[in-house]
């Protein structure tokens, strides 16, 4: 079980200040916080299946892409206009179709909530149907799902097939990089301190055991199919919302290149919770921080070679610190005079 110590709350409440003051300090990178704050959901959003339940998942990339087409979508449709004429209009009339500001910040969060709703239910359909295999059958099983939707995503034609799809642009007098910001703020707040929660509740016991050893908890009646499916539809919802400001800010949904696109956000969500050390609170968040400020030195100074790098990192990070930042800092703590009775006292 997560609990939060005083020290904890009071780390929150210093990297709250932080990240609320962070684009007056740095108004030439808001794209990169916008980055930032996608990357801390959708690391917050694996681990609660690889982290807190030790079901490594592959197909959270699909919550991601589907959440990304329904904010675009809903923007398009309280726009006043059809998915398929706008779809149609790519390089002819696109240019000239506008909203109002209301109608731009309104369809953006309307499509936000729509896309973790539906998200939501989705995750709760495939969770009953996957989580019925364990191991390395559920991982190469979700990562299908990825592969599957974005092959079939660039067949839609009504989503802009193979070609794409442009998120409505944003109309003057609207900051689409601060509006992105502080929306994915308030959402990973809200997340956290759901997160917090939960990990106080039975849910919660019942997430661990299942990840300790769950022929056990079936043994012992714990609820651990119902457990799974709502876990996993839980960390949907949120991933969604991440896809759907992750898109806004790209301003462009490419179906294998950015919506499901496995090499890159598919592998982004999973690399994360392992650097700040995953199963933990605070593990997703550190390696989100952390892995935005690895990809944009590596995207700034070794361009051309950033993934041959990036690539590198994993394998380090995989060999060396297997248990991340945070397995680090408790190893460490063990090591300090009187670390191990504080450790016997805790457990």
């Amino acid at each position: 079980m997560l609990k939060q110590s005083p020290a904890q709350w009071l780390a929150a409440l210093v990297f709250l200040g932080v990240i609320i003051t962070a684009p007056f300090f740095l108004p030439n990178n808001m794209a990169q916080l916008v980055d930032l704050m996608v990357f801390i959901l959708i690391a917050l959003s694996w681990d609660m299946m690889g982290g807190q339940m030790g079901y490594n998942s592959f197909g959270n990339i699909l919550f991601f892409g589907v959440g990304m087409y329904l904010v675009a979508s809903t923007q398009v449709i309280m726009g006043g206009v059809s998915l398929m004429e706008y779809n149609s209009a790519r390089g002819g009339d696109l240019e000239s179709f506008m909203v109002a500001p209301t109608i731009f910040v309104a369809s953006l969060l309307v499509g936000l909530l729509l896309a973790a709703v539906i998200n939501f239910f989705l995750g709760l359909f495939l969770g009953f149907q996957l989580l019925q295999t364990r191991g390395h059958y559920f991982a190469v099983g979700t990562l299908g799902l990825g592969v599957a939707a974005g092959a079939f995503a660039g067949t839609f034609q009504i989503l802009g097939a193979g070609s794409g799809m442009n998120f409505v642009q944003p109309p003057e007098g609207v900051q689409l990089t601060s509006l992105l910001y502080f929306t994915g703020l308030v959402v990973v707040v809200v997340f956290y301190l759901f997160l917090v929660w939960l990990h106080k509740t039975r849910f919660g016991f019942v997430m661990n055991a299942i990840r300790d050893n769950e022929d056990k908890a079936e043994a012992m009646g714990l609820p651990t199919e119902k457990v799974k499916a709502i876990a996993w539809a839980a960390a949907a919802a949120f991933a969604a919302i991440a896809g759907g400001l992750y898109g806004a800010g790209k301003n462009f949904i490419d179906p294998t290149e950015v919506a499901f696109s496995l090499p890159t956000i598919g592998v982004w969500m999973l690399l994360m919770p392992l650097i700040g050390g995953k199963g933990t609170l605070w593990g997703p968040i550190i390696g989100a921080v952390l892995f935005q400020l690895f990809k944009e030195f590596f995207w700034t100074f070794l361009f051309g070679w950033q993934r041959v790098a990036l690539g590198l990192l994993i394998v380090i990070i995989v060999v060396f610190f297997p248990d991340g930042v945070m397995g680090g800092l408790k190893a460490l703590r063990r090591r300090l005079p009187g670390g191990g009775a504080r450790t016997g006292e805790a457990a």
